[in-house]
């Protein structure tokens, strides 16, 4: 008898660890499949919530299957303590353990609201948006210049101000001046620190970089350099043979020409390739920017046309005057010019003029680029008369 028990509990012990296997890969399964979730969402985690708040949120969002196994999932990864506050983008179909690795990953919120500051070279505009999960595309909700603000900011500003979730983001434009990042970053009232020193021209790299409420102006400052530092040198470690540069120094300036006389990304290393030559044939570069920046010193734009006394005036930066490079950057040149400087396209060019496209026309002998200056004189004259 007691041989026919002990068979039976041995046989319900089997069938029940089968069973308990069974859940627990169906379990596993569960966590680690694809989530029912139809469209993308925004899971706010408030501070000081548990993994038992979030798991009712996304189980009222339908963003998950089964609140027990999404708990249970978190117990087993060891990462009930890593729960971190903010507004994070869970995406479409994104399983139980996506999920949790969105919200435990890092502090930074990934949707919800952000500050974008935009310093770009003719304005600063700080800009309120809100992300879209479901098209993951920015929702515009205010927009003004701190320069040209008269009274307070308007009041959406000020409402996600006080939000601890909002993100900030400070995106500078290639060819902004040294002078117009440390004004415009004055205006950032989002920040702290006072930047005593105007950073050396062409030394902070253009970028994207978010900040957190707070965040030192001085530090972002040494972040952009060191970022900058970090470019030009993998730059330069990269550079063509046979350059007219003596040093990263002289790339740099360079890189800043370029920047400023095209928009165009693909005429970069065209453009670069017209200075490198007229500097191997010992050509001025009679370069416009680099006479304007003489006048201006990189504190806001002209405003006007070049006096032909001012093309005339032989300063430090009028390279219609001078041979050579001028002395330092003419602003702050981006990660493509500065790898254009030192990898210019195999041309003949000497010569280059607008072609009223937005781009250039390039030319090898001067009757070619005469000839070019005359269609562009007639788009020009076209223009004025509509």
């Amino acid at each position: 008898m007691w041989r026919n028990i002990a068979s039976n509990a041995l046989s319900l012990f089997v069938v029940i660890l089968i069973v308990g296997v069974g859940v627990i890969a169906w379990g596993k399964k569960q966590y680690t499949d694809q989530g029912p979730l139809a469209q993308a969402i925004c899971l706010r985690v408030e501070n000081g919530s548990n993994f038992s708040r979030v798991a009712d949120s996304l189980t009222e969002q339908d963003a998950i299957t089964n609140a027990t196994i999404f708990r249970l999932g978190v117990d087993y990864s060891e990462k009930a303590s890593l729960l971190k506050a903010g507004s994070f983008l869970v995406e479409e179909g994104a399983s139980m353990e996506q999920i949790v690795d969105v919200v435990t990953r890092g502090g930074a919120s990934t949707c919800g609201t952000e500050v974008l500051y935009r310093i770009g070279v003719l304005s600063a505009v700080m800009q309120v948006r809100e992300l879209d999960p479901a098209t993951q595309e920015y929702e515009v909700t205010a927009e003004f210049k701190p320069a040209e603000l008269e009274g307070a900011a308007p009041e959406t500003y000020n409402t996600v101000r006080e939000d601890s979730d909002t993100r900030y983001r400070i995106a500078l434009a290639e060819g902004v001046t040294s002078w117009q990042i440390v004004d415009s970053l004055s205006r950032a009232d989002f920040m702290t620190g006072e930047v005593t020193e105007t950073p050396a021209e062409g030394s902070l790299a253009p970028d994207s970089y978010e900040v957190k409420a707070g965040a030192d102006r001085v530090a972002l400052i040494a972040d952009m350099q060191e970022s900058q530092a970090e470019i030009l040198a993998a730059a330069w470690e990269a550079r063509a043979p046979d350059l007219p540069y003596a040093s990263p120094e002289e790339a740099l300036v360079m890189a800043s020409i370029v920047e400023k006389e095209t928009g165009l990304a693909e005429e970069r290393r065209q453009v670069a390739s017209v200075f490198v030559n007229r500097m191997n044939k010992s050509m001025r570069l009679q370069t416009d920017p680099t006479v304007i920046y003489g006048i201006t010193r990189g504190q806001g734009a002209l405003g006007r046309g070049l006096r032909q006394s001012e093309l005339r005036r032989e300063t430090p930066f009028n390279t219609y005057v001078i041979d050579g490079l001028p002395p330092t950057p003419i602003a702050n040149p981006g990660k493509a010019a500065i790898e254009a400087a030192l990898n210019p396209d195999s041309t003949e060019f000497i010569f280059f003029v607008a072609d009223g496209t937005g781009g250039h026309a390039f030319a090898v002998t001067l009757d070619e680029h005469n000839a070019n200056v005359a269609k562009w004189r007639e788009i020009e004259a076209e223009r004025a008369n509509q």
